[in-house]
């Protein structure tokens, strides 16, 4: 039944969401719902678990009904006001402990700028040993969410609230600067799920007047400034920045390259500064 309504509803993954939505009102994994379907339910975890199908009928993110998304492993909590983690953002981590290793330095001062739920600035904590992170992000709300999932996790950050661009400076400098900034345009906002445009925090999604570019240009343009010598940038892209970004990069002088995810969009972009 949860299948059915849930397909009806326009969800792509109606039979796991059931499932998952199902296990989550009766206190269970899924792994343990199909272990305990002789189980009795009662009648108060049949409503429960009809209010979180009808709430995910209307399209409410998964992540917000059960408070939680995987990442790199590990669970994070997430809520309204908070970006819910991607599958494509650990291509951003891979390339980053990739960069790291290269560096080969111990105690790395690493900046996420956007942190959001924390996803990436504590999944580089726990995975760089030793590495001193700072994480920024404008938004209380996405701050309070990254400090809980840090304290969950046992990771320990920096975070400072506020404009990255703005604070920064005052840190720097960092041997690896990462970010998955906002860079879908407002015209665009009819073409995305439900889900995101009509649940997902818009300044974590859109990027400032309409221009995919403002972020990525800001770091091209002043990171070097925040960099270590020999460090790197590494910012997670739109399926269609890739070759605008990179030659923007090339241009200022930027050793650049970009790396394509498994879906083959060009994901990340890695910059160094020239050497010498």
């Amino acid at each position: 039944m949860a299948r059915a309504f849930l397909a009806r509803k326009g969800v792509e993954e109606a039979r796991l969401e059931g499932e998952l939505l199902v296990a989550h009102a009766l206190g269970l994994d899924r792994l343990k719902l199909f272990m305990q379907l002789d189980r009795p339910v009662s009648g108060a975890e049949i409503d429960r678990a009809r209010d979180l199908l009808v709430r995910r009928g209307k399209r409410e993110p998964l992540a917000y009904i059960t408070g939680e998304r995987e990442f790199y492993t590990r669970t994070f909590k997430v809520g309204p006001g908070v970006l819910i983690p991607r599958p494509e953002t650990e291509l951003l981590v891979d390339e980053a402990r990739r960069v790291a290793a290269e560096l080969g330095r111990g105690a790395l001062r690493v900046a996420d700028l956007g942190t959001g739920s924390g996803c990436i600035a504590i999944t580089l904590s726990l995975e760089l040993q030793g590495a001193h992170v700072a994480a920024f992000d404008v938004s209380p709300a996405a701050i309070l969410c990254a400090q809980r999932n840090a304290e969950l996790l046992g990771a320990q950050i920096e975070f400072v609230e506020g404009d990255a661009l703005a604070t920064l400076p005052a840190r720097a400098p960092f041997d690896l600067i990462v970010s998955n900034p906002p860079y879908v345009m407002r015209a665009e906002k009819p073409l995305l799920a439900p889900e995101v445009a009509e649940h997902e925090p818009e300044l974590a999604l859109y990027a400032p007047d309409s221009d995919p570019d403002f972020w990525v240009r800001a770091l091209l343009e002043h990171g070097r400034e925040w960099l270590a010598p020999g460090g790197a940038q590494l910012v997670e892209l739109g399926h269609q920045q890739g070759e605008r970004v990179l030659a923007l990069a090339q241009t200022l002088g930027w050793q650049a390259s970009l790396v394509r995810d498994l879906a083959g969009h060009q994901r990340v972009l890695v910059a160094r500064p020239p050497q010498g």
